[in-house]
């Protein structure tokens, strides 16, 4: 065993780029991957990196369930991107009090902002229960059995590991496609309030125009305060008696820098990849998937930002529902970009040529994995899939009316007396701050005729009918005559839903219409999907067991991951990136606001990144004002606001994008190309300081 280990080991160091390539678990961090990382530049100690209350894991968080983020001072400090807390930004926002627009930084404790809905959590222990639920059967059930045997198990230990603290639950995630399961404690704080953010120029700076793409230059962070119970310093729901939270590590704030070739690694929460999935899974992702989320999502943001642009308060209510739409149209056109000019599904295709060979000769998974079966299932449910993606594209979370549509008939809050039918009722609050009328009609007329244009007669809702027949196929009188008829939009409307005119209502005929037809969409998806799963999880499978002498890692789920790597650019064309961006560079961009306003910034910015001397922020190598920086680390959606770590755990950068040329990294990491975009922490606390003239927040930071 020991010289197979040593084989794999020596094997591994050749391959610098798989070395830096992977979301590692660390918990259980092979031995293989610990020793490269300190061939590279790690200096810390394993048991400092996972175990204990003062490991550096313990600094790093779950960000409200979407992002990550960093705890960096003894009261709770936590850094993660701007645009992770851009909807709490834009939900305290007003036309009168704009901090999207102005920025925002409270003085005292007494005006940091609270929010709903917002966390953080901190992962407490990982263990491998993969045997308890193949013991239970897990392997012998369907997906919906499976499922709730996961759901039972998760609910027994939480159940359990709140008897020694109330405060925990526990996460039952799969690994490896399913054929590993973990279970991960967490500990989640409810109170979050915000404490700094910088003016939307500096905070999504370049835009769309930018985003995904290098160099860049965005300020790209933003600065809230896990509070806690004044008694236990554990986790309580929001309360002004609640205090800043003490927690036992938080991450040292570095104002050394980095030079190219130095350690660097993120821990975050990266939310999804798909690298053991096999060709056949990839041309669905490309044809179904991305190609109809582009094209949907295209029609409705031009339709948005014309609004937009034409009312400031429209502005406040739909800038942080352009910025999620509009991060994975971008993604989704650029990933299938990627895919065809890497010519990826062939690369893929002809690895699993080798894995058939293998399996032919070794017999392991020979009355399991078929390829030809797993080829007939993915074209079995293609049409589906792809009218699936259209009817989620279109319907879901795109026009207040529709989403009030689905609520009715999807279960909501009842109301009024339990022994009179007649008389309980439903009733929407009124969140008339949070959507425009004519914005919202034009983009539920204008996505109705494009679903009716891309979907065969079969995929269509019943209501297209009476569209035709009743309004000539004209969308924007349906929808008129929806908005007056119905009683979903009319404020403050008590909807008594036992009654016989609930039925009769246009808006609830829209709703049961709309649930029918994904039931028969689901129908055909349900048909094949156990079949697929089970091809792809044992295609895993032989992947893990041919290559058994190298270390793996599982796919991202959106739990505690760590990369490592380099400080460094790429190539392209023979043309080198460089690793970092500089004030000058910025400043040029200002200036071109004028034929972009996503450059646009105000007086105040250029002349804060025009200054002589940029002080202590200036980097002692380069002698520029460094603002953002390339690195090799492997991150994905949900490692935004991830913290990027030099060789001694010290925070020198917040990880907020991925590079244009390598978006297909998702399902094919490409070493030469892929690289991690970071916001240089010095950028940072120059804008805390210099604009924010936030000196008690960088006292509490001490930075050095």
């Amino acid at each position: 065993m020991k010289r197979l280990y040593l084989f794999a080991l020596s094997l591994f160091a050749l391959q610098t780029s798989y070395a830096d390539e992977g979301m590692w678990t660390i918990y259980n961090l092979p031995p293989a991957v610990y020793d490269i990382m300190q061939q590279e530049g790690f200096e810390m100690s394993y048991n400092d990196l996972y175990y204990g209350d003062h490991a550096l894991k313990n600094a790093v968080v779950n960000f409200s369930g979407y992002c990550s983020g960093v705890v960096v001072s003894p009261n709770g400090l936590v850094f993660t991107n701007h645009h992770c807390g851009f909807e709490a930004i834009r939900s305290h926002s007003t036309v009168e009090h704009d901090y999207m627009l102005n920025g925002f930084y409270a003085k005292t404790y007494e005006e940091e902002l609270p929010n709903e809905n917002m966390f953080v959590a901190f992962m407490v222990d990982q263990v491998d229960v993969t045997k308890r639920l193949e013991t239970l059967g897990y392997y012998d059930m369907n997906a919906d059995a499976g499922e709730m045997l996961v759901d039972s198990l998760q609910n027994a230990m939480t159940e359990d590991i709140k008897k020694q603290d109330s405060t925990l639950y526990v996460s039952i995630d799969p690994f490896y496609e399913g054929n590993k399961f973990y279970a991960t404690t967490y500990q989640m704080f409810p109170d979050l309030r915000l404490v700094f953010t910088i003016p939307k120029s500096m905070g999504k700076f370049g835009g769309e125009t930018d985003n995904w793409m290098w160099p860049r230059q965005t300020c790209d962070f933003s600065v809230f305060r896990i509070y806690a119970d004044p008694l236990t310093n554990g986790p309580a729901e929001y309360s002004e008696e609640n205090v800043p939270y003490h927690p036992k590590r938080w991450a040292q704030v570095s104002m050394q820098g980095y030079k190219e070739g130095d350690y660097a690694m993120t821990i975050g929460y990266p939310g999804s990849t798909s690298r053991y999935l096999s060709s056949y899974g990839i041309r669905e992702m490309r044809d179904a998937d991305n190609a109809t989320r582009a094209q949907v999502r295209g029609v409705k943001q031009d339709i948005m930002i014309r609004h937009m642009r034409a009312d400031e308060a429209v502005r406040i209510k739909y800038d942080s529902k352009y910025a999620q739409s509009s991060n994975y149209w971008k993604n989704s056109i650029g990933m299938n970009k990627c895919i065809d000019s890497i010519g990826i599904i062939n690369q893929k295709k002809a690895y699993e040529d080798r894995i058939q060979a293998w399996q032919d000769s070794t017999g392991f998974l020979r009355d399991s994995l078929d390829f030809k079966r797993l080829a007939k299932y993915y074209g079995d449910r293609f049409d589906d899939r792809r009218a699936f993606m259209y009817w989620a594209e279109t319907f879901i979370r795109t026009n207040e009316f529709t989403t009030r549509a689905r609520r009715l008939n999807a279960g909501m809050e009842v109301k009024g007396p339990e022994d009179k039918p007649k008389k309980q009722y439903m009733e929407f609050e009124d969140n008339g701050d949070e959507w425009d009328e004519a914005l919202d009609k034009e983009v539920f007329a204008a996505l109705l005729k494009n679903y009716k244009e891309h979907v065969s007669e079969k995929y269509l809702p019943a209501f297209y009918k009476t569209i035709s027949k009743k309004f000539g196929n004209d969308y924007t009188k349906y929808v008129d005559y929806l908005y007056k008829k119905s009683f979903i939009m009319k404020k403050g409307k008590r909807i008594y839903f036992n009654k016989k005119s609930y039925l009769k209502d246009p808006g609830v005929k829209y709703g049961l219409d709309l649930m029918e037809n994904m039931a028969v969409i689901r129908e055909g998806l349900l048909a094949t999907y156990d079949s697929v799963d089970a091809q792809e999880r044992y295609l895993c499978a032989a992947k893990l067991r041919m290559e058994q002498d190298l270390p793996h890692y599982s796919d991202a789920n959106f739990t505690m991951r760590l990369s490592y790597g380099q400080v460094g650019g790429f190539e392209l064309a023979g043309n080198p990136s460089g690793y970092y961006t500089t004030a000058e560079s910025i400043v040029d961009k200002m200036k071109k606001a004028d034929q972009n306003v996503e450059y646009f910034a105000e007086p105040i910015m250029h002349e804060l990144m025009s200054a002589k001397d940029f002080g202590p922020y200036t980097d002692k190598t380069t002698g520029k004002m460094q603002l953002c920086f390339l690195t090799n680390n492997d991150i994905t959606g949900g490692n935004s606001g991830s913290p990027m770590f030099d060789g001694k755990g010290q925070l020198i950068g917040l990880a907020f994008d991925g590079n244009w040329d390598s978006l297909s990294s998702d399902i094919n990491f490409d070493s030469r190309l892929a690289r991690c975009i970071g916001v240089d922490i010095r950028f940072v606390l120059y804008m805390m300081d210099k604009w924010g003239k936030a000196d008690r927040l960088l006292d509490e930071i001490g930075a050095k």
